[in-house]
């Protein structure tokens, strides 16, 4: 249930409202805009009819929200969030697309001085790289762990880029929160509930990646386990879904979900082209496609020898290929800014 002020109300109004809601046994979210104040009331609100609040001096109009994402859903919250990473670095709204670039794995720290190097010269704003890794088999590569952090940490201390990597447990989140900006959870965690709750318990800024097979709707309400509990710093990250078709790309690229996320959702989105396609030479076309359906971002996989990766090198750019495609994206975006309506 969302309350909406008047534009005129009183804080003392604004009070009032808040009061009755917590006396009812529901907690409130608060959003108070440039021209109106909108308070969510999250709990039981089928007990409750909205006579209760309309009466209160102040209030404008009371609505019941359908979906079960409360928090998540833009009817709550009609502005969009923008998410502060490291203090600087800023998710959403009218804000350019942030670049975030890196291998999938951590593997050396020649490799990832250089690749944090490059990505910063290319104007990445943040280093993505996996000390965690997620692998269906027993002896696949799965990361070198907190080594993995400490080479992050180090390409940090060096060229000043945020960092975001994957938490996989909830035992290696304190670990993870030491070294990272951005906690990522990984499509295999979507829907890892004990993980998403631990991880709602924290301050970090959070990408979610949707599920292999996940609908929008699961995708939303993973969102609202982790702001249920507090945190509401969180980024949609769409990197495919697995579908019928496997053979020209690892998954099939869901770039509707870009502004369907944004109609629904006030939170940030980015997108994952070397995830979603699974290919090279695909990231570019790709990269592109979403920038122009609006993606706050982009988190792309690079590495100065991606035949000699850990993992995913099929899916990762090399350095020519990288500065290539940021060239384009920096004129793409400087394009859409120029015929933007002012």
């Amino acid at each position: 249930m969302i309350i909406i002020m008047e534009p005129e109300a009183t804080d003392q109004q604004i009070q009032n409202v808040i009061d009755t809601i917590h006396s009812n046994g529901m907690r409130t979210v608060v959003n108070k805009g440039i021209v109106q104040t909108v308070i969510a009331a999250i709990g039981d609100t089928h007990k409750f009819s909205t006579d209760l609040f309309e009466i209160i001096d102040g209030v404008r109009k009371v609505e019941r929200i359908q979906v079960p994402y409360k928090l998540v859903s833009r009817d709550s919250h009609e502005d969009d969030t923008v998410v502060t990473v490291a203090g600087k670095i800023k998710i959403g709204g009218d804000n350019p697309p942030v670049i975030m670039a890196g291998p999938c794995s951590v593997d050396t720290e020649e490799n990832m001085i250089s690749i944090a190097r490059i990505a910063k010269e290319c104007g990445a704003k943040m280093l993505r790289g996996g000390a965690f890794k997620p692998r269906t088999g027993p002896r696949g590569f799965e990361g070198l762990g907190k080594k993995g952090l400490e080479l992050l940490a180090q390409a940090r201390k060096e060229t000043g880029l945020a960092v975001v990597t994957e938490v996989m447990d909830a035992r290696d989140l304190d670990l993870v929160c030491e070294y990272a900006d951005m906690l990522q959870v990984g499509a295999r965690n979507m829907q890892n509930f004990s993980l998403l709750n631990e991880i709602g318990l924290t301050d970090k800024p959070v990408l979610l990646k949707r599920g292999l097979s996940a609908t929008i709707d699961e995708w939303l309400l993973a969102a609202e386990r982790i702001m249920d509990k507090g945190n509401y710093n969180i980024v949609f990250c769409e990197r495919g879904i697995r579908t019928f078709d496997n053979k020209y790309t690892r998954n099939t690229s869901d770039i509707a979900a870009i502004p369907v996320i944004q109609r629904i959702s006030h939170l940030p989105i980015v997108f994952d082209p070397s995830h979603a396609t699974g290919k090279w030479n695909l990231v570019s076309p790709l990269s592109k496609a979403a920038i122009l359906a609006g993606a706050h971002g982009l988190i792309i996989e690079i590495h100065p020898d991606p035949e000699k990766a850990l993992s995913d090198g099929p899916q990762t750019l090399n350095y020519k290929n990288f500065k290539k495609l940021s060239e384009e994206i920096e004129r793409l975006i400087s394009v859409i800014s120029s015929t933007s309506p002012v």
